[in-house]
């Protein structure tokens, strides 16, 4: 059964912002059964390279991500919206197993039904090595900086 997720279309820029920090506190859970949810049963993914299909295969691809994507942490900003759609720029750091880590830099579109459950997610991301001393983010952004822009570089 997929429940309803709010805000629905079509978006303003109050009720787009509020999709975006609400998939940001998602993702940051790290649970990808929790972040399965907010897509539809038969949600259509292109993660870079990498094309995914449905629930269950966001549940398989989400949680290899974070088995090997250690103290992962995650910034979204609204780029744009429109109708049904929202553009979103991201950026989240994380380790690997040798101890390097990364920022990577993204962005998104996003289709979402009537119901407000997102059926199509595009995104493109590069990946920088960065030191520990260089990370900015440390967990889910605090509630008193919900809506903030996230640095360029």
């Amino acid at each position: 059964m997929s429940e309803p997720r709010p805000p629905f279309p079509p978006f303003d820029e109050e009720t787009a912002a509020r999709k975006v920090q609400a998939a940001e506190d998602a993702w940051n859970t790290r649970d990808p059964h929790r972040v399965s949810l907010a897509y539809t049963p038969d949600s259509v993914w292109r993660n870079r390279d990498t094309f995914v299909t449905g629930r269950e295969e966001i549940v398989a691809f989400l949680t290899a991500k974070w088995e090997r994507e250690l103290d992962y942490a995650l910034r979204k900003s609204l780029w744009s919206f429109t109708g049904d759609r929202i553009a979103v720029r991201f950026q989240y750091e994380c380790r690997d197993h040798d101890g390097q880590w990364w920022r990577s830099y993204g962005n998104e579109l996003w289709e979402f039904t009537g119901t407000g459950l997102m059926r199509r997610r595009e995104a493109s991301i590069n990946d920088v090595r960065i030191t520990a001393a260089e990370r900015r983010w440390f967990g889910p952004r605090p509630a008193d900086q919900h809506g903030e822009d996230i640095p360029l570089a």
